[in-house]
C-alpha cells in the first residue's frame, strides 16, 4: 500500500552532486525536526516533469516556504548526473528547490510508489505524488493516478492544503 497520512517517511540513501562529484545523503538528515514537501516524479528531463511539475513546485516555493516549508525536494529514479544537469536545465536550486536522486528505486520502492513501462524504459520509476512531512511523518500526501497528468500532486495543491 503507497505511504499514507501518518505514516513515517522511511530512512533512505539518496544523492546529488557535490563539488567532488556524486555524494550520498540521508533522507532523515532532511527530514528530521522540519517540514518539508517531497515531490516525486517518472523522470528528468520527461514532458509532463518538465513543463508542469517542477514548474508548478518553482512558481510556489516562495509562498510554501512562507507557510513554515523548510525545504522543497524532488526525489526522481535517476543518476545524480542527470538530477544535476535538469536541476540546471530548470533552475530549480536558484528557485529553491532540492534534487535528488533515487539511483535503484530504493526510496520509492519502500514507500510503494514504484512502477514499470518496460516499452519505454521505465524501470522501477516513480509515480507523480506530492507529500508533506513534519518531522518525517507524512501529513498530506497527493498521488497522480493517471499517466500524463499533474493535477493532484502540483505545487498549487500543495499550498492550498497547507
Amino acid at each position: 500500500m503507497p505511504i499514507q497520512v501518518g505514516d513515517t517517511l522511511p530512512n533512505a540513501t539518496l544523492s546529488r552532486m557535490g563539488e567532488n562529484g556524486p555524494e550520498t545523503v540521508e533522507l532523515s538528515s532532511l527530514t528530521t525536526d522540519r517540514k518539508v514537501v517531497l515531490f516525486g516524479l517518472p523522470g528528468a528531463f520527461t514532458g509532463t516533469c518538465s513543463t508542469a511539475h517542477v514548474p508548478s513546485f518553482l512558481r510556489n516555493a516562495e509562498a510554501l516556504k512562507a507557510k513554515g516549508v523548510d525545504d522543497i525536494i524532488c526525489v526522481s529514479v535517476n543518476d545524480p548526473f542527470v538530477m544535476s544537469a535538469w536541476d540546471k536545465d530548470t533552475g530549480a536550486a536558484d528557485g529553491g528547490l532540492t534534487f535528488l536522486a533515487d539511483p535503484e528505486s530504493t526510496f520509492t520502492k519502500a514507500v510503494d510508489l514504484a512502477f514499470s513501462v518496460p516499452a519505454i524504459g521505465f524501470h522501477d520509476r516513480s509515480k507523480r505524488y506530492a507529500l508533506l512531512a513534519e518531522n518525517g511523518v507524512v501529513k498530506a500526501v497527493n498521488i497522480d493516478e493517471e499517466a500524463g497528468v499533474c493535477n493532484v500532486s502540483s505545487g498549487e495543491t500543495m499550498l492550498d492544503a497547507l
